[in-house]
């Protein structure tokens, strides 16, 4: 008799078991929102659009809000599809977080206003007036030898990722030690100071190329920086000494975009 009353004790225990269990997965999922931004659908969590009170998707969610639905159900919105990742992003992170090379600040803006996200369009139009702030700066590097300052080269360019690139490449084949490359050098914000100098030699490499061609001396140094200048769509505004009477032998070079 007390077995039978502990199994059907255990049945019931079960039954309530499942029965709790049934009801989380139930509110697990409407937890979840699938949205339709574009025709690009997204899921995600309730809590996570709701985040921001007074926002356009928590009334959306809460209700205060009309919204249309698509055929299969989900709320509709018509909106940029593909830049509504990053106003999702920050839903989750509560930090304005773009990919290297994001250029769509102002149509990011506009969809913050859309979504009434004070927080988030202030972000973006700040990061906006710096990057025009320091497109009109003009950015330099200076290639140079401690020992002889007239063996060098100075790069001016608007873009600091521009200069950015062309310093990283030249660390990079330095700490390397190539062959005839100067093994001791310093690098600071703007300038690079080797202790000898890159001479005019043959047989003198440096790689530069983004396919790891050598590239002979500094003249052709110079050369490689303005074809990839070029290939980044900057235009040579001018040489600041033409004295030389040829650009690749100006000690410096000028770009514009």
């Amino acid at each position: 008799m007390e077995r039978k009353i502990n199994r059907r004790e255990k049945e019931c225990e079960e039954k309530h078991s499942n029965s709790e269990g049934s009801e989380q997965d139930k509110d697990y999922k409407t937890s979840l929102i699938t949205l339709n931004v574009g025709g690009y659908l997204y899921i995600t969590q309730k809590q996570t659009l709701t985040k921001y009170a007074d926002s356009f998707l928590e009334g959306i969610i809460n209700g205060k809000i009309m919204c249309p639905f698509d055929a299969d159900g989900h709320y509709f919105i018509d909106r940029d599809g593909l830049l509504f990742r990053h106003i999702l992003n920050f839903l989750r992170n509560g930090e304005l977080l773009l990919p290297e090379g994001f250029r769509e600040n102002q149509l990011l803006a506009q969809e913050a206003d859309f979504f009434q996200l004070k927080v988030l369009s202030d972000a973006v139009k700040s990061r906006w007036e710096k990057e025009q702030l320091a497109s009109r700066e003009t950015t330099f590097l200076e290639i140079t030898d401690s020992h002889d300052r007239s063996q060098g080269l100075r790069i001016f360019c608007n873009a600091p990722d521009f200069i950015a690139k062309i310093k990283s490449r030249i660390v990079l084949v330095s700490k390397s030690r190539l062959d005839g490359f100067p093994e001791e050098f310093s690098v600071s914000s703007n300038i690079i100071q080797f202790k000898y100098f890159i001479k005019s030699e043959n047989g003198t490499r440096l790689v530069l190329k983004e396919d790891n061609t050598f590239v002979c001396t500094l003249e052709t140094l110079k050369f490689e920086a303005i074809m990839m200048a070029l290939k980044c769509g900057f235009r040579l505004l001018t040489s600041l000494d033409c004295s030389k009477g040829s650009i690749v032998h100006s000690d410096a070079l000028h770009f514009i975009k």
